[in-house]
């Protein structure tokens, strides 16, 4: 899965409606372009690209409003919908996700209904537990892996990674537990 599709599709689904350029800045204001890969021919390569695909609708060419060229905006179709939030859960869920698509669908992660973002988080908690059990299945009762080499040094980073992220995960889920974030279908706290 690529972050910049998760992206980009977020972006849009939050516009509505909008070209390139404006799709770019949103996510260079969130940092996406330093934490995951989205350059300006990466965001414009995934919007024709999901366009071909029938995951976007591209309007004709709209006026520039800086007084540059003429610029096509997208908008996501119904298909276009349903792949944003089955990349959004899939990415949530996932034990094994590259750090910048875990990133993209934390920070897109109100798009979501609280307990559907509540049920990927405990699986993914769940995928990180049966993860470490597997790898400590078969280890020798009272095993020391500072004795096995580089064996035990992959096995020392498997270990770390997955209670790592079990506690990652559990500390979210507690946030939205507690009422964390405005989530899909919820109105915004009173201030």
């Amino acid at each position: 899965m690529s972050s910049v599709r998760l992206l980009v599709l977020g972006a849009l689904r939050r516009r509505g409606r909008a070209h390139g350029y404006q799709v770019r800045a949103d996510l260079e204001s969130w940092g996406a372009h330093e934490w995951a890969t989205a350059t300006s021919g990466s965001v414009y390569h995934a919007l024709k690209s999901m366009a071909g695909q029938g995951l976007l609708v591209a309007h004709g060419q709209a006026p520039s409003q800086a007084g540059g060229p003429s610029r096509i905006e997208y908008e996501l179709t119904g298909d276009g919908e349903q792949e944003y939030l089955t990349l959004l859960s899939r990415a949530l869920a996932d034990r094994t996700p590259d750090l910048d698509v875990l990133g993209a669908a934390v920070g897109l992660i109100e798009d979501l209904p609280r307990e559907h973002a509540l049920r990927m988080l405990r699986e993914r908690a769940h995928a990180m537990r049966e993860w470490r059990a597997g790898i400590t299945a078969h280890l020798p009762a009272g095993t020391d892996l500072e004795t096995w080499g580089p064996i035990g040094e992959v096995l020392s980073l498997w270990l770390t990674t997955s209670d790592t992220g079990a506690r990652w995960t559990d500390r979210l889920i507690r946030r939205l537990e507690e009422g964390a974030f405005t989530m899909a279908g919820e109105s915004p706290a009173p201030r």
